[in-house]
Parts: C-alpha cells; structure tokens; sequence
C-alpha cells in the first residue's frame, strides 16, 4: 500500500489526514486539525493546531456521531 494524505478547507479550519502505511512508529499516522489566520473576525485571529493519531481521531469521529445522533432526536 501507499502513502496517503487528504485535506479539506473551510474559512476558518483545514483539516488533514496523513497514513504511512508501512510505518510503525508513533506519529506517523496523524490527523490534524488547524485554525486559519483571520483578519478582522471575532472568530480566528491567530494560528493553532491539534494533531492526534488516527486511533484518537476515530474515539473523536464515534463520539460526535453518537451525540450528532442523540441531538438529532432531541425537539429544540
């Protein structure tokens, strides 16, 4: 298998994925989530970043599921 890394963008983040799929040390399968710079907006005003491993990534992606799921059930 190869290599592989995703991005998507929005205004305010960019996401990323990164996978070797041949290496085995720690971090060499990383998601990162980072903040894009924004000038005159209450939201962004500077850079930052979160970077996890894949297997956190996905306990992140379950919980939001099952709470996007319990909230949608919910009357507002």
């Amino acid at each position: 298998m190869s290599n592989y890394y995703n991005e998507k963008s929005t205004a305010r983040f960019t996401f990323g994925m990164s996978r070797h799929h041949t290496a085995k040390q720690a971090g060499s399968n990383v998601v990162t989530t980072a903040t894009n710079p924004a000038e005159d907006s209450q939201y962004s005003v500077g850079q930052t970043s979160l970077t996890m491993t894949v297997r956190e990534a996905k306990a992140l992606q379950s919980f939001l599921n099952s709470s996007f799921e319990k909230s949608d059930s919910i009357d507002i």
